[in-house]
């Protein structure tokens, strides 16, 4: 008997998932079959290696402490000799989001900010009363951006928009669903909770049914690429303590349909979650440059909490969130405390303890000195910039785009495969971003890309891409095969193994 290889394991892939996965548990249970899925991904990440680890060989590298410690210009000019390799790119705004402003003199702003406040830690409130204020601070300015003003009027003070900051989007999200999950344990009863979402919501959800016992039950997009309303109805059970949408989706770049998907959650008496981690800073502003923006926040009565990322378009340095809740019995269900330690009393709002109060710091410095006027002309010139990305990717016949985004363009082909596109693009100096089901590469537009000749440049690579691919459709390349593969092959513990190798080759020295 021949084994299968994985051109033949693709034709699974209309078979029902509880019959594939059981399918997978026996054929990983053969040796050989196991040795050769094991050969094929490791072949496929070998051929990785050499471009994640670029700098071996050519730079100190340390599997143990150094014997005497390094003198320190030695190690800042070696710093800096990395940094100058790697920012190349994202300064000529060749890469997808990653870098939302970029701008020299706004980094050497936040990179001061962070300096004056890099001890400062808001587990200990007494000694840095400082962090406390720009964390309220920076919480009251996001929520009054996403509609608290209007859901506070006539309302008591508990009742009020409010919330926390976090390391992220992922954990800000996670931070919602524990709450959820613990104020449905405790006011409703509900001990095998499920949240839904749709099929387009961050994984960051699934992230957080993972950890916390949650089953998440993900319905399906409609040929918008928005959220199904009738199947987000069907989904709901007497187990549901959340429904999900996003503002806009990561992969897409559309909006749910927020307003109805939160009034569904609002009648059936849960919660509802506004995904704005990447529109948040966008959105608003865009609705007042007259874009038609679509309700997605706290003007709407059955929306109950948002998360959104200060340090994607609010601009502020890596490793900072808001997640915000209507009402202060709601978030109190985040909160951990300790009162029986003999360490003494213990408290804290989020997951970390000690939090890096610098970086507080930078976010609250990065809206008060960025202010409405220029969050509004920084989002000018990205839906402008995406425009013009848009008419660009349309006047190449082999390509269309996905949905109706505002800035987040995901584009996809039927005539080419798009990830050998995304491969030649990286070839060209682009890092964009694939997407599965349908297969398709984004790109996040930011400041970057607002810079002169960025958009022509993108589109001019683009059209040659396409051409290239068109000409020679059987050139190989290193991760078009692997986003192939994980597109098509029907097991996904074999891309879930394949990915748990990924990861493992990035921590080797």
């Amino acid at each position: 008997m021949a084994l299968p290889d994985l051109k033949s394991l693709r034709l699974l892939n209309h078979v029902p998932p509880r019959l594939l996965s059981a399918a997978e548990r026996y054929l990983k249970a053969v040796p050989k079959v196991r040795e050769l899925l094991s050969k094929e991904t490791d072949s496929l990440l070998s051929e990785l290696e050499g471009d994640l680890k670029p700098y071996r060989g050519k730079m100190p590298a340390y599997d143990h402490l150094p014997a005497t410690g390094r003198e320190r210009g030695e190690v800042l000019k070696e710093l800096q000799a990395l940094q100058a390799q790697e920012e190349s790119r994202w300064r000529e705004g060749k890469v997808s989001g990653a870098v939302y402003n970029g701008d020299e003199g706004h980094i050497d702003f936040l990179n001061h900010v962070y300096s004056l406040h890099s001890q400062s830690n808001p587990l200990h409130a007494d000694l840095w009363p400082s962090a406390t204020k720009f964390e309220a601070e920076v919480i009251a300015m996001t929520a009054s951006m996403l509609g608290a003003d209007a859901a506070n009027s006539g309302k008591p003070a508990q009742e009020h928009i409010c919330g926390s900051m976090s390391s992220g989007g992922t954990e800000s999200i996670m931070l919602a669903i524990k709450t959820y999950r613990d104020w449905a344990r405790e006011k409703k009863g509900i001990t095998k909770p499920e949240m839904v979402a749709p099929a387009s919501a961050h994984p960051a959800f699934d992230k957080a049914a993972h950890y916390f016992g949650v089953k998440m039950v993900r319905v399906p997009v409609g040929p918008d690429y928005r959220a199904d309303l009738a199947a987000t109805k069907k989904a709901v059970n007497r187990n549901t303590i959340v429904i999900i949408g996003s503002a806009p989706g990561f992969p897409h770049g559309v909006i749910d349909p927020i307003a109805e998907l939160s009034e569904l959650a609002r009648r059936k008496g849960v919660g509802f979650h506004t995904d704005a981690c990447l529109g948040g800073f966008v959105l608003p502003f865009a609705r007042k440059l007259h874009y038609e923006v679509p309700p997605f926040d706290f003007r709407l009565p059955g929306v109950t909490s948002i998360s959104v990322d200060t340090h994607k378009f609010g601009y502020a340095a890596k490793g900072s969130s808001v997640v915000l809740y209507r009402g202060t019995e709601l978030r109190s269900h985040q909160y951990f405390t300790a009162t029986d330690w003999p360490g003494g009393i213990y408290f804290s709002p989020t997951f970390s303890g000690s939090r890096p109060g610098a970086l507080i710091a930078t976010a609250w410095a990065a809206l008060v000195s960025m202010g409405e006027q220029g969050y509004l002309e920084a989002t000018r010139r990205i839906l402008e910039t995406a425009s013009a990305i848009k008419q660009g990717i349309r006047a190449i016949p082999e390509l269309y785009v996905l949905g109706d985004p505002l800035f987040v363009i995901a584009f996809g082909s039927d005539e080419v495969d798009v990830f050998k596109v995304m491969e030649r693009m990286s070839e060209r100096g682009w890092s964009l971003n694939g997407l599965h089901k349908p297969a398709a590469v984004h790109l996040c537009v930011t400041l970057r890309h607002a810079q002169p000749g960025v958009v022509e440049r993108f589109v001019e690579d683009l059209r040659a891409a396409v051409e290239q691919v068109k000409l020679n459709p059987g050139e190989k390349g290193t991760m078009a095969p692997v986003y192939g593969m994980a597109a098509s092959v029907p097991f996904r513990g074999l891309v879930s193994d394949m990915l748990k190798k990924y990861m493992d080759l990035l921590y080797k020295v």
